[in-house]
């Protein structure tokens, strides 16, 4: 995945970049209007992360270019101004959300997160895999037809994996999704294997066949054709 990060502010753009590339993004950056405009006109991102008050230019320009080109690109808005117009106007001009600075790093990442999972699933509310069913409005899980119950972050799980099929995903990484900076302050991460467990038994008795697959010794991968 990879993710451009629109900002003026050095230090903030490097953090941003450190954080990310510990969950294997791709991370380029554009100190300035200008070298903005030229990345976003010369290559296509997963998502596009934007200070809006630059020094030489409005990154509200730079959505226009965006909308105009008919780009794709999924775009969350960072700026320390926290003007409900200029909010409005983002996402008028197709901004997919938006963070007033001071921000955490981990709620960034979820956003960003939901932001790649809707174009992942190109914007359906229903994801079919076989026999297995999920609608991301109603929050429920169907196999064979028959719905099953799953608590919160069983579900959570469940649409994190399948929005990173055929990729192994860390227990850390997991910890992470589920506490946010929670994460740091637990001694191990048995919770996860116990939501994990969870999840993969319910799907199992259910009928679904098992995609969710262990990675001894890594984490865990969803398995898709």
């Amino acid at each position: 995945m990879k993710i451009l990060i629109i900002e003026d502010e050095t230090e903030l753009a490097k953090s941003i970049a450190e954080y990310l590339s510990e969950e294997n993004y791709l991370c380029e950056f554009a100190f300035t209007f200008y070298e903005a405009m030229y990345k976003i006109e010369t290559f296509q991102y997963d998502c596009i992360i934007l200070d809006i008050m630059l020094p030489d230019g409005n990154g509200l320009k730079i959505l226009e270019e965006l909308k105009k080109q008919n780009k794709q690109d999924g775009v969350i808005i960072v700026s320390a101004k926290n003007a409900l117009d200029d909010k409005i106007k983002g996402l008028q001009l197709g901004a997919d959300d938006y963070l007033t600075k001071p921000f955490h790093l981990s709620e960034l990442m979820a956003r960003i997160y939901s932001i790649i999972r809707r174009k992942q699933f190109n914007n359906s509310n229903i994801i079919n895999q076989n026999e297995l069913q999920i609608d991301l409005l109603a929050k429920t899980v169907s196999v064979n037809n028959e719905i099953i119950a799953l608590t919160k972050k069983e579900f959570d799980l469940l649409i994190y994996f399948i929005g990173n099929k055929n990729k192994v995903i860390s227990k850390s990484t997991l910890a992470e999704h589920l506490s946010g900076d929670f994460a740091d302050m637990l001694d191990n991460h048995d919770f996860v294997y116990a939501h994990v467990k969870n999840l993969k038994k319910k799907l199992n008795d259910a009928g679904c066949e098992p995609y969710l697959k262990t990675v001894y010794g890594t984490g865990y991968k969803w398995e898709s054709n």
